[in-house]
């Protein structure tokens, strides 16, 4: 059973040093911006003849993946590979627990690996939280995403794309669009957001894809995309989860494209200057046209690129703070 999250000082070492990365919510600023200059000094690696730093080098991460997503695992293991680290993917579908193993079983089995670290993608809301409360001390954990709670490293990669062609955040309006009621990369990208300084974070979505709290999340509601989209600086689609969706939630995806597809027609409230980012996959045609999504505004390869700079700066500091801690 999946306990829900506890507070985000489960996170962090005596002395304030992140040991864990499971949510953005509760983290100081600080730190946040501790990861996105990191992540600055990572970027230029991926130009390198060789692409390798020795930061982890003989440590073991293990990919932990109780849900299939190709890209976030690729882009942990090239990150985890850059650093030196040694990798094992665990093929959760083939592995002891889909054979009646317990969780905390075939965990106690990687610990006596002497893994180093768990990178954990789970269906369950909160199940990184548990993994952390009770793995070994000297193992980090970083979520990859769990259900609809928190997808961190995605947030932070948005984060420092938003910097890199923004400068800051100070004055920034970023409007999140599309299915933010399924959506655990919004939710962080909102605390991460707000943490950072944003001037205003808008949601635009019909009713039926809008959280009942969402408000409480320090944002802007709009059901209407001109408006919602009106001076913004940034503009973030979301992917349609088909998967964790009602059918009744939506009339189609033709109806969802023509309210709330981004092409350069519907761009135009924006500012003249904002970037057209998405967490991928794209769903052409649905949350956005090919003429956006390739188009000049757009940065969303660049947010894969950066994606890899940013997984290496969480994970080298993840395992400092957890040397540190010892």
């Amino acid at each position: 059973m999946i306990h829900s999250p506890p507070s985000a000082n489960i996170q962090l070492t005596a002395d304030g040093r992140l040991k864990h990365f499971l949510s953005i919510e509760g983290l100081p600023r600080s730190l946040l911006e501790e990861i996105l200059d990191g992540a600055a000094s990572f970027v230029e690696v991926g130009d390198r003849s060789i692409k390798k730093v020795p930061l982890l080098r003989g440590k073991t991460v293990v990919n932990l993946f109780f849900e299939p997503s190709t890209r976030t695992r690729s882009t942990f293991e090239l990150a985890a590979k850059r650093l030196s680290a040694d990798v094992l993917n665990i093929d959760i579908a083939k592995s002891a627990t889909s054979k009646g193993e317990t969780l905390m079983d075939m965990l106690w089995n990687l610990e006596a690996m002497a893994s180093d670290m768990f990178i954990v993608r789970h269906s369950d809301s909160g199940a990184p939280f548990f993994i952390a409360n009770h793995v070994t001390p000297q193992v980090a954990v970083i979520n990859a995403g769990d259900g609809r709670h928190a997808h961190p490293t995605q947030a932070m990669l948005d984060m420092y794309t938003i910097r890199h062609y923004k400068g800051g955040f100070e004055g920034l309006k970023v409007a999140i669009i599309g299915d933010v009621l399924h959506s655990r990369v919004a939710r962080s990208q909102i605390h991460a957001l707000n943490i950072l300084g944003a001037e205003e974070v808008r949601v635009i979505a019909p009713k039926t894809l809008l959280p009942k709290d969402i408000e409480s999340l320090g944002v802007s509601v709009y059901t209407d995309l001109a408006s919602g989209l009106r001076d913004v600086d940034v503009v973030i689609a979301l992917r349609l989860q088909k998967e964790r969706m009602d059918s009744a939630l939506l009339p189609s995806e033709g109806e969802f494209y023509r309210l709330y597809g981004l092409n350069n027609e519907r761009l135009r409230p924006a500012k003249p200057d904002a970037i057209v980012m998405h967490p991928g996959p794209i769903n052409r045609g649905v949350e956005i046209a090919s003429e956006v999504a390739d188009g000049p505004r757009s940065v969303i390869l660049h947010q894969v690129t950066f994606g890899i700079a940013v997984r290496m700066a969480v994970m080298s500091m993840s395992i400092s703070g957890q040397e540190s801690g010892l």
